[in-house]
């Protein structure tokens, strides 16, 4: 049925929508006087307006929200006009903007008479920053806190062909962790500046601060004992939620000199042997007791338990049902033992005592800080400095081999996620920051980066991020940049958990990690009266963003609207052809080589075959593979398309075909063979995991019986985030002349079954 027009709404649709019949009528008037206001306009201006009189509130039902944007849209032209708009900048606010104040102080000598102001030159000033990578980056380290100890030569160095991706601030030696730390002119940073706010999950009344000033003379205090017990370049590895602590340790052990090597507490322990032994990691930084947790909707929700994570590691599980192993899998270290020789520095969730008996080379952190309280100041430390490409940080991500890859960050990488930041999200001092992740994924230095690179306050809550509880605190904080991944937002609006909280000190969202649906944007923004949801898209060999959304252009649900600045992006045809810039079309992207901060080296991967070896060559460069299929819509938004390759994007987290494929092996004893692909819904939202399995000849199993069994497979054996979605029983696979899957044609099928049940 053809939805109607705003104007064609009547008072009992909105009583429908949630409003009682008084409130209705009101809400129809509002809206009749509304539309005759813009009579003539189109349906942008027209939600522009609803918009600016905060028509919709945040109390009124979610059913009222759809109804009014799905009218004011209802004859809405996607294919010629692109996506609908919900956001719209102002020109007297764009220029209080990160971004579009240096455009004003910088556009008329870059740009010449071309520039005009920070929206109408938007677009002419990203695509300089990409002819003039240095001239952007010149400018961006003017306005944060890096401070070298010796200067670089020059800001980009393009002579040695050999490196694809050139030289940048060839020379420089720093502490990126340092510049973190230390009070600052520009952006203002003191000592008594909030660095951090926090709250434990349950103590709803009470918030917990930390200057900057505490923050650095507690991460000196480690830094010192990580001195004291490991040696200079170390890798040492962090296993633990995202807490205050576990901040303190990653700054601590690169300021020491170090190496983080980031492990996600979600993992099964063979994940996390992995990630040791490639990493060469020298110890472990975890907790001994954290709650067990239910896996619902790929989500933690808190069962009022804890489990001795480091009893499992030694005793490999042994005293705990299988149940419990299944759940306590966030964090199991059951194989860190026979990767040793592995020392493990353990912290009790609260107090001192960590209650447990540890192996001889292990350490409670109280005994692991005591080898430094003979120091006459350990809080106190004078850092290590490194040349701008020493590593800081080695992060993993799944390739299609099955094997994850191992990603050096070097100093330069925190620089480029602070951009992210600084440009696009626009963080400011005395902001206060919040966005619920994990220093195991690529999100978590980022973020970390974000916030102590701008001056914004870091808000924290130890605890799910998924109940009332987690809103509150946003309330009570006084957030005013929140970050999210789409599956959270699905499930704070499943459980209406937030209703009733005030989040309108919020004046923008942040998204990431896999691709938004429309509805739950919608929901998401209408929390804070439409505030923009600055959509994000990159990876962890870039140490950012190439597509983003910005503050400085219209902004639509679901949809990025630039290239990352001084980032070249095409769309290549199925010929390796890229399509013209401002031609709607779909297709694998390639970016332009010269990317500040990205990677140019794997530990244990030819780094040059994973991102250039069969790339074509594009204005005299040879492109960067990154594997993304991106459609490019009318109006130069970009929409998020899957993985060109066999890799998938399972709630935020991506990993291979083949790593799924192989975890199910075996499992049914009438399977022949299993395949996995990731399937997108029509309408948008995260990647569906569906497993296709061929049975043996005159054998039969159901599909919800293989759902429950390969679901269970994967959480045991891979991540316990992980589920599978969809089983489909066919009687072959597809396959090219030379035998070669064709998961493209399956992913297809998908697709076309999804988009039916949506219409239905």
């Amino acid at each position: 049925m053809e939805r109607k027009g705003l104007d064609e709404l009547e008072v009992n649709d909105i009583i429908k929508a949630g409003l009682c019949i008084d409130n209705a009528k009101e809400f129809h008037k509002i809206l009749k006087e509304t539309i005759g206001a813009a009579k003539g306009s189109d349906p942008r201006e027209l939600w522009q307006r609803l918009v600016a009189k905060r028509v919709l509130k945040p109390c009124y039902p979610h059913g009222l929200h759809q109804l009014v944007y799905y009218s004011v849209y209802a004859h809405w032209d996607s294919t010629n006009n692109g996506p609908p708009l919900y956001w719209f900048p102002s020109l007297d606010q764009s220029k209080h903007t990160n971004l579009g104040r240096i455009m004003e102080v910088h556009g008329p000598r870059l740009l010449g008479t071309s520039y005009k102001d920070p929206i109408s030159s938007f677009n002419l000033f990203q695509k300089f920053t990409v002819q003039h990578p240095e001239a952007y980056w010149s400018i961006l380290l003017k306005e944060l806190p890096v401070v070298f100890r010796e200067p670089p030569r020059c800001i980009l160095d393009t002579t040695d062909k050999s490196k694809r991706g050139g030289t940048w601030l060839p020379g420089s030696v720093l502490n990126i962790a340092e510049c973190c730390l230390q009070p600052s002119r520009h952006p203002r940073k003191d000592d008594d500046s909030l660095a951090v706010i926090w709250r434990d999950e349950g103590c709803d009344s009470k918030l917990h601060c930390m200057t900057l000033k505490e923050l650095r003379e507690r991460v000196m205090v480690v830094a010192n004992a990580v001195d004291a017990t490991f040696s200079k370049g170390d890798a040492i590895a962090i296993d633990m939620p995202m807490t205050v602590h576990a901040i303190i340790i990653y700054f601590a052990i690169i300021l020491a000199g170090c190496v983080v090597v980031s492990i996600a507490d979600s993992f099964a322990a063979k994940e996390i042997a992995t990630r040791l032994h490639v990493s060469n990691a020298k110890g472990i930084f975890t907790q001994n007791l954290i709650p067990a947790f239910n896996l619902n909707a790929g989500f933690y929700t808190e069962r009022r338990k804890q489990v001795p994570l480091i009893q499992i590691a030694i005793d490999d599980g042994s005293k705990f049902s299988a149940y419990e192993i299944i759940y306590c899998r966030i964090m199991t270290l059951s194989r860190v033992v026979e990767a040793a020789p592995h020392k493990a520095i353990v912290l009790p969730v609260s107090g001192e005592d960590v209650c447990i008996k540890l192996r001889e080379q292990d350490q409670s952190l109280g005994d692991f800080l005591a080898s430094v309280k003979h120091l006459p100041r350990p809080n106190h430390y004078s850092p290590v400095y490194n040349p701008i490409d020493f590593p800081t940080n080695i992060l993993f991500s799944s390739g299609t081999t099955g094997e994850p890859k191992a990603i050096q960050w070097t100093q330069l990488s925190p620089i480029r996620a602070a951009n992210d930041g600084w440009a696009y999200v626009d963080l400011q001092v005395g902001d206060v920051f919040c966005y619920p992740t994990n220093l195991g994924w690529v999100a978590g230095p980022i973020v970390l980066y974000e916030a102590f690179l701008s001056g914004a306050t870091f808000a924290l809550y130890h605890g799910s991020p998924l109940g009332g509880g987690f809103g509150k605190f946003v309330q009570d904080a006084g957030v005013t940049i929140l970050g999210t991944i789409p599956s959270m937002v699905k499930a704070w609006k499943s459980t209406n958990c937030m209703e009733g909280l005030n989040w309108t000190k919020i004046r923008s969202f942040v998204t990431a990690g896999e691709a938004s649906h429309v509805d739950n944007g919608l929901w998401l923004s209408s929390r804070a009266y439409y505030k923009p949801i600055i959509e994000v898209c990159g990876g962890t060999e870039l140490a950012s963003s190439y597509l983003q959304g910005t503050l400085l252009q219209p902004q639509a649900f679901g949809a990025l609207s630039t290239a990352s600045m001084a980032t070249g992006v095409v769309i290549l045809n199925d010929n390796g052809v890229p399509y013209p810039d401002d031609q709607p079309c779909v297709g694998e992207v390639g970016l332009f080589p010269l990317i500040m901060g990205a990677s140019d080296r794997l530990l244990n991967a030819d780094h040059d075959k994973i991102y250039f070896k069969g790339m074509p060559m594009f204005k005299g460069m040879q492109l960067r593979r990154h594997g993304d299929i991106i459609k490019r819509t009318a109006g130069g938004y970009f929409i998020v398309q899957g993985r060109a390759d066999d890799t998938m994007n399972l709630g935020g987290i991506k990993t291979s075909s083949v790593e799924i494929e192989r975890a199910c092996n075996n499992v049914d004893q009438n399977i022949v063979e299993s395949i996995a692909i990731s399937a997108a819904p029509e309408d948008g939202g995260p990647e569906l995991l569906v497993m296709f399995a061929v049975l043996k000849e005159g054998y039969s199993s159901k599909p919800e019986d293989l759902q429950k069994k390969f679901t269970r497979a994967i959480q045991t054996n891979l991540n316990p985030l992980f589920k599978v979605n969809h089983v489909r029983i066919v009687p072959e696979i597809p396959r090219t002349s030379s035998n070669k899957l064709l998961r493209r044609v399956l992913r297809d099928q998908m697709k076309k079954e999804l988009s039916v049940r949506s219409r239905i």
